[in-house]
C-alpha cells in the first residue's frame, strides 16, 4: 500500500486541516478543505461510537478522501492520593459552577475498540493515532480494510518504533502544537525540537511519508517544513476561528494576545500546549500527572465554564502560531497558508 497521504487524500495543497478533538473539527470543516483541493482528519477523540460514525457518514456522502484520527490506549495512571488532593484543590471552583466532580479516577480506553470496529467497517481512507501504536489486530483490521495507517510522532525514537509497528506514514508533532502533544511518553516527554528540526531528525532515521504538525502560522512555516522534509503540513491552531469550526465561544474569546502557550497538564493530565489564564495560573502547578483521570475531573468544570463564556476556567488550547489564526473560511485560510 502506499504510504503516501497526500496522494490518498487527492490533496493539492500542502497544507491540510489536522484533527482537534473536543469540538473545533466538524464535518463542515473537513468539507471545506476538501472543497478548498486540500483534506482534512475528523476527530473520534472524546466522542461516543455513534457520534463518530454520523460525523463519518457526513463526510463520505460529499468526499471518499478524507482522515479519521482515534486515539490509541496508552494510559498514564493517576496516583491515588494525588488525584484525591487535586480534586480537594477543585472543589470550590466546581461549586462555584455547580458541578459534581467524580470521585474517584475514571480510567477508560475512550470507546477504543468501538471505534475501530466503526472505522474499520466504515473503510475509513486514512486513519491516525494520537497517544499509543496500535497493537498488530487493530493495524491489521484497519489496513484490510482499506485505510492508510498513521501514526502520531514527537521524537526520532518514536518515529523507529511506530515504522517497527508497520504503519504507512507518520505525523510528526512538534511541542509547540496546541492541544495534546502526542508523546508515547508523557511522564518523560522527548527535547522540544523546532517543527523543521524535528521533521529533519526523523527523517534521518525512517523511510516513511510524513506529515509535519505544530507552531505552523505562516507560509514561511509551511516552507520551512516541507524543506525539511514533510509532504504535506496538517494545520489545527490556524484553523480555531475559522467559520466552519465548533470552536466555542469561550475558546475563540480566549484566544487574544496572552503571550507565549504554555505546556500543561493541568486539564488533562497529559502534556498539552495552551495559552495561560486563571485555571492555569491556580492550579498549574499542582496538578498531577493522569491520562485519562484528569480529563475527567476538570470535564464538569470545562463545560460549565464553556457555557457560561467564561475564557479563564477553560482548556484554550493553542499553539505558537495563534496570533495567525482568523476569522475566515477554512478554504481562505488553507489556501493563504500554502506556499
Amino acid at each position: 500500500m502506499s504510504g503516501s497521504v497526500v496522494e490518498r487524500l487527492r490533496s493539492s495543497v500542502p497544507v491540510l486541516a489536522a484533527p482537534m478533538a473536543g469540538g473545533p473539527t466538524t464535518p463542515a470543516l473537513v468539507l471545506a478543505a476538501s472543497d478548498a483541493g486540500s483534506a482534512g482528519f475528523l476527530a473520534a477523540g472524546y466522542q461516543t461510537p455513534d457520534a463518530l460514525v454520523a460525523q463519518v457518514e457526513e463526510v463520505r456522502a460529499r468526499t471518499d478522501a478524507y482522515g479519521v484520527n482515534v486515539f490509541a490506549p496508552n494510559p498514564l495512571p493517576v496516583d491515588p492520593a494525588a488525584y484525591a488532593a487535586y480534586r480537594e484543590l477543585l472543589l470550590p471552583l466546581a461549586d462555584h459552577y455547580q458541578v459534581d466532580l467524580p470521585a474517584e479516577p475514571v480510567e477508560d480506553d475512550d470507546h477504543w475498540h468501538a471505534k475501530v470496529d466503526a472505522l474499520a467497517s466504515a473503510g475509513a481512507p486514512v486513519v491516525s493515532f494520537t497517544f499509543g501504536i496500535p497493537g498488530p489486530w487493530e493495524l491489521d483490521r484497519l489496513r484490510r480494510s482499506g485505510s492508510l495507517l498513521v501514526q502520531t510522532v514527537t521524537s526520532p525514537a518514536e518515529a523507529r518504533q511506530a515504522a517497527e509497528a508497520g504503519v504507512d506514514a507518520l505525523v510528526v508533532q512538534s511541542p509547540d502544537a496546541g492541544g495534546h502533544w502526542g508523546t508515547l511518553t508523557p511522564a518523560a516527554p522527548p527535547p522540544r525540537l523546532v517543527l523543521p528540526d524535528l521533521v529533519s531528525a526523523v527523517a534521518a532515521v525512517v523511510d516513511l511519508p510524513l506529515l509535519a504538525a505544530g507552531g505552523v502560522g505562516s507560509r514561511d512555516d509551511v516552507r520551512a517544513a516541507l524543506a525539511a522534509g514533510a509532504e504535506a503540513v496538517a494545520v489545527g491552531t490556524a484553523l480555531l476561528l475559522a467559520r466552519e469550526a465548533g470552536t466555542n465561544p469561550a475558546h475563540r474569546a480566549g484566544l487574544t494576545d496572552r503571550g507565549r502557550p504554555v505546556t500543561t497538564h493541568a486539564f488533562s493530565g497529559r502534556p498539552a500546549g495552551a495559552l495561560p489564564n486563571g485555571f492555569l495560573a491556580a492550579y498549574d502547578a499542582a496538578a498531577p500527572l493522569g491520562y485519562p483521570a484528569l480529563h475527567h475531573l476538570t470535564a464538569p468544570i470545562r463545560r460549565a465554564a464553556a457555557s457560561a463564556g467564561d475564557s479563564e476556567h477553560v482548556n484554550v488550547w493553542a499553539g505558537t502560531g495563534y496570533r495567525s489564526a482568523e476569522h475566515r473560511p477554512a478554504a481562505e485560510i488553507l489556501r493563504g497558508l500554502a506556499p
